[in-house]
């Protein structure tokens, strides 16, 4: 793999690698989340629990995180916002998107994660999840019009029926 899935723009020996294969620790909080990231991309999942604050761990359903992660696609991560988590800091928000395809469906998990340092190293305490308006794709179809399906008849008495 010769670009980080992160998208920080390195490599992934440069990057997020020595973080997942414990050779270094996250600096940041930022670092840590998108090391987290990429180990989903690469199906590291022992990494995500390790990375958890020690009460989150037993949370995890390591089994089913590990096949969510294999089934999902990938496509990128984006960090919209960051507040404390530098070196010197004991706690940091990163606000951040990650865009993957499951089963045919496109999504985009936004989340509001929340870091904090135990034992002198960075680890993910939890997230919130920021709610997404869902925009419908086509026109709304009224009672009274048409039926979509082309039957000529109104959709209240065709396939609005039992809606």
């Amino acid at each position: 793999m010769s670009h980080c899935p992160c998208g920080s723009g390195r490599g992934y020996a440069e990057c997020c690698e020595p973080y997942i294969k414990g050779m270094k620790d996250a600096p940041t909080a930022e670092a840590l989340m998108r090391s987290r990231y990429t180990a989903y991309v690469v199906h590291d999942i022992d990494y995500i629990v390790k990375t958890c604050v020690a009460e989150g761990q037993k949370d995890i359903d390591v089994e089913q995180t590990r096949l969510w992660s294999k089934r999902s696609q990938w496509l990128g991560l984006r960090i919209l916002a960051s507040e404390k988590g530098n070196p010197s800091d004991t706690e940091g928000t990163v606000e951040f998107e990650a865009t993957y395809i499951l089963d045919g469906l496109k999504d985009t998990h936004h989340e509001r994660a929340y870091f904090k340092k135990e034992g002198g190293h960075w680890r993910y305490e939890r997230g919130d999840i920021v709610p997404t308006t869902i925009v419908r794709a086509g026109p709304r179809v009224g009672r009274n019009d048409p039926c979509p399906c082309g039957s000529g008849k109104k959709y209240k008495q065709c396939c609005g029926k039992n809606a």
